[in-house]
This record gives C-alpha cells, sequence and structure tokens, in this order.
C-alpha cells in the first residue's frame, strides 16, 4: 500500500500552478492525483506530470440524466477519485473550499474507501479571495446538516459539518493553509504555509525589453458581473488608454477573461493574444513594461512576478460597486501591500 497520497482538485489555473508548486515541494515523493471540475483548466493540464488525473463533472451544473441525477452524480464522483486514489496509508485533500457539498463529502468517503489510516485537508490559495475571511452565517449552517441527510440513503454521502470561516480553515479536518508570497491573509498563523513562487521567470525573455515599450492590459467581466455600469467602463477603458498614450506606450497586448465575451476593458488600439498556456505563466516568459487592469488578482501576480521596473497599475476603483466598504478597504490593502498602484 502506497503510503502518501495527495490529491488535488482544482477549477482555475492558479489553483493548478498552486497544485503543481505544491506537488513538487511539499508533497514531493507522495503519489500525486489531480481532478480538475471546471472545462476551461483543461487546456493548460499536463496529465502526463501526475500519477493520476481526470476531469470530474460538477453535480450542480453536470448530474446524471434521469431522476436524483444530482445525488447519482456526487456518488458516481466518489467511485471516479476513489479510483484514481487508490489505497492509501495517509491521505492529504487539497481545494481552494470546503463547505460546497461536491468536495466536503470526499473528507470521509475517501478515507474509508481508500484505507487510509490519516486523512487531512489542505487549502489551496485562490488569488483576492484568499486574502479574506468569510464566516459562515447560521443559515449556512443549518444547511450543512441537511446535507448530512444524504447518508440515510448513501452512507458514503456523510458531510462533514464545521463552523468558522466558509472555507474551511477554522475546521478540525484542516491543518494546512497554503497562502501566495506577499499576500496579506486572516487566517490561523499555525496552519499557514507559505508558497515559493508559483512560476520562476524565464530569464531570457525577462531581461529583454525589446526595441518599444510593451503593455499588458488585464480585462475583466466588470458590467457581466455587476461589479461597474456600462458608463463607468467606458469611463476606465479611456482612463487605461490615456495613460498608456502619456506614458509612451506603442506595443499594447489585451487579454481578456475567460467569462467575459465583450472583452471588456479591450480597445481597438490593443493586439488580442490568446495564450495557450495559463496567463501566470505566459507573464512569466514576456516581457512588459506595464501590466493594466482593474481589479484583477492577475495584478497582485504580475506584481510579485516583474521587476520594479515595470509598472503595474489598477484603475477606476471609486467605479467599483465593492459588496460592502470592509471589502474594498481589505482588497485595497491587499494590492497596496504587494506594490500595485491605485488609481481613482
Amino acid at each position: 500500500m502506497p503510503g502518501t497520497t495527495a490529491l488535488y482538485f482544482v477549477a482555475s489555473p492558479l489553483q493548478y500552478l498552486a497544485a503543481r508548486r505544491i506537488a513538487a515541494t511539499a508533497e514531493a515523493g507522495s503519489r500525486q492525483v489531480l481532478v480538475w471540475y471546471k472545462h476551461g483548466v483543461a487546456s493548460i493540464i499536463k496529465p502526463r506530470e501526475w500519477d493520476a488525473a481526470s476531469y470530474m463533472s460538477w453535480p450542480r451544473w453536470e448530474p446524471l440524466p434521469g431522476v436524483f441525477g444530482r445525488h447519482r452524480r456526487l456518488r458516481a464522483n466518489i467511485g471516479l477519485v476513489a479510483g484514481l486514489v487508490g489505497q492509501c496509508d495517509t491521505l492529504h485533500i487539497h481545494s481552494a473550499v470546503f463547505d460546497t457539498e461536491a468536495i466536503n463529502y470526499f473528507l470521509r468517503a475517501l478515507t474509508r474507501a481508500c484505507g487510509a489510516r490519516t486523512m487531512r485537508a489542505r487549502i489551496l490559495p485562490d488569488g483576492i479571495i484568499s486574502t479574506r475571511r468569510y464566516p459562515l452565517s447560521a443559515g449556512k449552517r443549518l444547511a450543512q446538516y441537511a446535507r448530512k441527510l444524504r447518508r440515510l440513503i448513501a452512507p458514503e454521502l456523510d458531510y462533514w459539518c464545521f463552523d468558522g470561516d466558509r472555507i474551511g480553515s477554522d475546521a478540525a479536518f484542516c491543518d494546512r493553509i497554503y497562502v501566495l508570497p506577499g499576500l496579506p491573509h486572516e487566517y490561523p498563523a499555525a496552519k499557514v504555509h507559505v508558497l515559493p513562487p508559483l512560476v520562476e521567470p524565464d530569464a531570457q525573455h525577462q531581461g529583454v525589453a525589446g526595441t518599444g515599450r510593451r503593455a499588458l492590459v488585464i480585462g475583466q467581466p466588470l458590467t457581466g458581473f455587476e461589479l461597474m455600469s456600462p458608463s463607468d467602463l467606458a469611463a476606465v477603458t479611456a482612463e487605461i488608454r490615456a495613460w498608456l498614450a502619456d506614458h509612451g506606450f506603442d506595443t499594447i497586448d489585451y487579454k481578456g477573461h475567460p467569462k467575459d465575451a465583450q472583452r471588456e476593458l479591450s480597445h481597438p488600439d490593443y493586439r488580442v493574444i490568446i495564450p495557450a498556456q495559463a496567463l501566470e505563466m505566459f507573464m512569466a516568459g514576456t516581457h512588459y513594461d506595464a501590466v493594466l487592469g482593474v481589479r484583477s488578482s492577475a495584478l497582485l501576480f504580475a506584481r510579485q512576478l516583474y521587476p520594479a521596473t515595470t509598472a503595474v497599475e489598477a484603475f477606476g476603483w471609486s467605479r467599483v460597486r465593492f459588496k460592502s466598504a470592509a471589502e474594498k478597504l481589505d482588497m485595497a490593502h491587499t494590492f497596496a501591500a504587494v506594490g500595485v498602484a491605485i488609481h481613482p
């Protein structure tokens, strides 16, 4: 029976890069199993880098056909992942969040199915979301106990209830929380483990600025997610273009968000790029003299990756509809702590 198996549930390029870094460092020597549950991540995944890897259908969005399709999908997923993991003595389950039932059920089900004597849950970083705590409301706590009812007809679906932070950072089953270097957080210090940089800059490309000044504009679905009005979006788009003109940029790339078909923040003068790999890996191998956007977590990564001579600027914050004043203050603190310049 293998000693330790490390299982990673990922849904974004950032989570995937974090999983790769953990596999190469903290979990070196373990059997490595990767499961992704968002189709958009598939293009950057290299299954050969893992001992086992597979896509997993999300029960809510891809239930099995017929009656009780969501419930049957949950059970099918347990079987799928248990088959990937196999038998092990120690199981480390990595995920960005553990309150959702599609992930939580694995905590107990896999321990039994894989014969593990020890199971530990470990939290993956998830960009800006990982800088704040999100306490479970009374309603959310009650919903957890309702989810335990599934075990009456499917014993393996035994929800592990917990309180405190929604992602599971306070839960007894969680012994480690991975965070990105340089980012502030509100997690228990005893559980925090700071990751090395997720990607290493490509010195061959980073040291060569080229003949002109190059900039990258990072798009976001601002009106699509109701974070900004159409008029404010137009104003911020113009502000970014004016800043680039004032600072003499002659080559401007635009990278849209996967969930933004409208390509918000784009401009006719920009060259649209669609990198084959994750944006973070693309930036690591591509020199830019400036990276601009609004509140994308990619700006934080850019500031960590590029030298001080590269400007990293966040625009339009006075126009963004934050959920609360506290959220705006916390996010501003995070951006400032890393060194991203904020424009009102």
